[in-house]
């Protein structure tokens, strides 16, 4: 009798921990499924709708993908957001490692340079946009003036379309430095000094333990910073909302894809058409992703 009862309390006790589990993340898949699965899904399908003025929609098929394909504004949006991502992303991941790699060392007034790198993530958005329009100015911006004290004439950033993009990436570098920094910094604390020891012993440099030791055990974290990055680049706005103006000469060559599907979601009101630019967004990031994913078999050590 007593081992018929052992095999039912252990089942009641396991569909009790399952019970109390899926409570524990009813809150999350809720969410889940009320803000990313549900919107996904309505996003594709009013990808496939022509919207009224009064918020009457119809069935219209493949035309706003279409319509994508003969815009050139929208194809030059991509190129954009492609060129700034595969330039940004790059460039903030090896200038985030080198501060790390700093940061990680015995210095005094650590905690102090921590923070100054780690201040533009908690600084808004918009704010770092208005500050960096104001630096940019080419009348009376500090980088013009400082430039000027080298007798160099610094260029309309901002109103150039040769500089435009280059301005935005610069500050789109500047702004995540602080945070891939904290999360390769907490990579970087995870690697055994044992390692360097015995490499210096062996008479190994500073370079050599950078390139044989340091990267290979930091490219798992390297790998999820640069996963982060691109995801967030290709939703690059708020930058290019605040610096550039719609009026602005260089607009064609600064906006991003969400920049315009906001243009066409929230200002033309063509929700059907805004509707299938950001489902192609999110198949691009999606195909990137999962190359990422496989290329990473052929960098990533997790020794």
């Amino acid at each position: 009798m007593e081992s018929r009862k052992k095999p039912h309390k252990a089942k009641e006790k396991l569909n009790n921990d399952t019970f109390w589990g899926y409570l524990f993340i009813a809150p999350t898949l809720l969410g889940l499924l009320i803000f990313y699965i549900f919107p996904l899904f309505q996003t594709f399908f009013y990808s496939f709708t022509n919207w009224g003025d009064f918020g009457n929609y119809s069935w219209s098929g493949l035309e706003n993908y279409k319509a994508m394909l003969d815009n050139p504004k929208i194809w030059q949006s991509f190129r954009n957001t492609l060129i700034y991502a595969f330039v940004m992303v790059p460039l903030s991941i090896a200038v985030s490692i080198l501060v790390a790699v700093l940061l990680n060392q015995k210095i005094k007034g650590l905690t102090v340079y921590r923070t100054l790198y780690f201040l533009p993530v908690v600084t808004m958005p918009a704010a770092i946009g208005m500050i960096w329009k104001w630096l940019y100015n080419s009348d009376y911006g500090i980088i013009n003036q400082v430039l000027a004290w080298f007798s160099v004439n610094g260029p309309d950033w901002l109103t150039d379309p040769n500089w435009v993009l280059i301005s935005i990436i610069v500050v789109g570098t500047w702004s995540v430095i602080g945070t891939n920094m904290i999360i390769l910094l907490s990579g970087l604390q995870g690697i055994p000094k044992s390692l360097y020891e015995a490499a210096s012993m062996d008479g190994a440099g500073v370079t050599y333990s950078f390139f044989r030791i340091t990267l290979p055990l930091l490219s798992p974290t390297v790998f999820f910073v640069a996963v982060i990055s691109f995801i967030s680049a290709f939703q690059v706005f708020d930058f290019i909302f605040m610096m550039v103006s719609p009026t602005n000469p260089a607009i064609d060559n600064a906006q991003s894809v969400i920049y315009l599907f906001y243009h066409y979601a929230f200002v033309i009101g063509d929700k059907g058409l805004a509707a299938a630019i950001s489902f192609v967004l999110f198949a691009i990031i999606l195909v990137l992703t999962i190359i990422q994913f496989r290329l990473q078999k052929r960098w990533v050590h997790y020794d």
